[in-house]
C-alpha cells in the first residue's frame, strides 16, 4: 500500500477518510499535531504524500508548509474549509501541490492523490518533447532536466511547462497566469516571480553553471536552451 501522511485535528474526519483511501490502496497515517506531523516527515522518509488541514492546534498549516519543505519535498494536498481566496493562494505559493476545500467528496481526493504520485513516477516512456537540457512528458506531467526528474508543484510544472513549449521565446507573466490552471487569475504578477524562483533554485541543486531562466525586463522570462 502507498503511505500517506496526514495531519488533521478532525479525527472523526480523518477516520473515514482513512478507511475510504484504504480501498484505494493508500494507507493513510494521522496525527493531528502538526508538530508530530512535521517530525514524522523529517525521520520517517516514508511517507509518498501528505494531506495537510489548515486550522489547527499550536500551528496554522500555512505556517506549517515552510518548515515541512525546509526539510522535505513531499506533495502536500491542502484540505480546509476556509473559504477565502487569498488562503488557496498563499499555500500553493508556499509549496503546496493542490487546494481541496471542504467538504469534499473522499472520491475526489482519491484521484487528486493518485495523480499527483503519478506526476511524480520516474518516466521511462518516449518523450512528448525534449531537447539537450529539458524532457517535457505531458502525459505524466513531469518534466526531467539532464534527465533527472524534477520535483514540481502542479503551478511550477505549468511554468516550465510553457517556457519550454514556447522554444526559446520570451513569457509574459500574464501568460503564465492565463495559461495556468493552478495558478489564480488574479494572483499578482509578483507571486510569478516568487515562483521562477523557486524553479531555479531546484534547477541549480542539479545544475548551477548557468541561469537556465533569464528574465527579461519588463515582460517576463525567456528558457535558455
Amino acid at each position: 500500500m502507498t503511505p500517506v501522511l496526514m495531519i488533521e485535528d478532525d479525527l472523526e474526519l480523518a477516520d473515514i477518510i482513512t478507511r475510504y483511501l484504504s480501498s484505494f490502496d493508500i494507507e493513510v497515517t494521522n496525527t493531528d499535531s502538526p508538530y508530530t506531523g512535521l517530525s514524522m516527515i523529517s525521520t520517517e522518509k516514508k511517507y509518498k504524500l501528505l494531506i495537510l488541514d489548515l486550522t489547527l492546534p499550536e500551528i496554522d498549516g500555512l505556517e506549517l508548509i515552510p518548515k515541512i519543505r525546509a526539510v522535505s519535498s513531499i506533495p502536500i494536498i491542502i484540505t480546509s474549509a476556509r473559504d477565502d481566496i487569498l488562503d488557496k493562494v498563499m499555500g500553493l505559493e508556499r509549496g503546496a501541490d493542490d487546494y481541496l476545500p471542504k467538504p469534499y467528496n473522499p472520491r475526489e481526493l482519491s484521484a487528486r492523490i493518485k495523480a499527483i504520485l503519478k506526476r511524480m513516477q520516474p518516466v521511462e516512456t518516449t518523450s512528448d518533447e525534449s531537447n539537450t537540457v529539458f524532457t517535457l512528458k505531458t502525459d505524466d506531467m513531469q518534466i526531467l532536466f539532464q534527465g533527472k526528474a524534477l520535483e514540481l508543484t502542479m503551478a511550477e510544472f505549468d511554468i516550465l511547462k510553457l517556457l519550454i513549449q514556447r522554444k526559446g521565446g520570451v513569457v509574459s507573466r500574464e501568460d503564465f497566469i492565463y495559461d495556468s490552471f493552478h495558478i489564480e487569475d488574479d494572483s499578482s504578477l509578483k507571486n510569478i516571480d516568487v515562483m521562477i524562483s523557486r524553479i531555479r533554485t531546484k534547477l541549480s541543486k542539479i545544475d548551477d553553471s548557468q541561469t537556465y531562466i533569464k528574465s527579461v525586463r519588463g515582460i517576463g522570462y525567456q528558457l535558455i536552451q
